[in-house]
């Protein structure tokens, strides 16, 4: 299982989003890390084919994802950071329109239904309006609905966004015992997220990639001198060390 973007340049008029980007996602959680504007929505929105690139190519095992089409679709799974829902629906109603959507049929509708909403822990509230959920229950229910068919390319926008520490927490961890058999792809500005679960970190700034390694690959590059104070360095300190202003 590989996903490989190559060369892949996206612009908005005189604004490069992402620019030559080449990069090879094999299965495990790659958390991705960047200011507003760095390019990390960018290359979820091409990836999911949301937006059109204006060069590259993005591969699945070796075959363009926009001749796969509707085969590539269906192993993908997309969770958006916007929270817009049909608010009028409840939460069961919506997922199983959902599931319709990615091409599920018969009994497997409800079998996947039912698993999802237990995953995220709202199979009691499955009958309540959208509307009436906070912003914590809606983020895991965009959660939730990319999950539907089992996803072999899970991309998760600001997953964790809205949900209180002991949520967080749960979440964090299920999405770290799907990454076994999944390429996972999770952008987030809460950098201790991404410490705790991912294989390999990305730190994006202005379209490319500023530095990439394990979390304590990217520690060790901080050099001694950077710091007068002497305490345990975290990912928050690369953060700041590579794209702070």
């Amino acid at each position: 299982m590989e996903l490989r973007l190559e060369h892949v340049t996206k612009r908005y008029g005189n604004l490069t989003a992402l620019s030559d980007f080449t990069m090879t996602f094999m299965p495990g959680i790659y958390g991705i890390l960047g200011a507003n504007g760095a390019g990390k929505s960018t290359m979820m929105n091409l990836i999911t084919d949301n937006i059109k690139r204006d060069e590259g190519a993005i591969l699945y095992d070796g075959k363009e994802i926009l001749e796969l089409g509707d085969a590539f679709r269906s192993i993908l799974g997309y969770m958006p950071q916007q929270q817009g829902m049909y608010e009028h629906m409840t939460a069961d109603s919506f997922l199983t329109y959902i599931a319709r959507l990615k091409g599920l049929k018969g009994r497997t509708v409800r079998e996947q239904v039912d698993h999802v909403l237990g995953l995220v822990n709202l199979q009691e509230q499955r009958h309540k309006k959208l509307a009436e959920y906070s912003g914590g229950m809606k983020q895991r229910i965009l959660l939730s609905q990319a999950l539907l068919g089992d996803p072999q390319v899970l991309i998760l926008d600001e997953p964790t966004a809205g949900l209180d520490p002991r949520e967080r927490v749960r979440i964090r961890n299920f999405i770290h015992e799907l990454s076994k058999e999944r390429i996972v792809l999770l952008a987030t500005h809460i950098v201790s997220d991404i410490e705790s679960i991912a294989d390999q970190v990305i730190l994006m700034k202005k379209g490319k990639i500023e530095q990439m390694g394990t979390p304590a690959e990217l520690i060790a590059r901080i050099p001694a001198e950077w710091t007068p104070i002497a305490y345990r360095l975290s990912l928050e300190d690369v953060y700041m060390y590579f794209l702070g202003d």
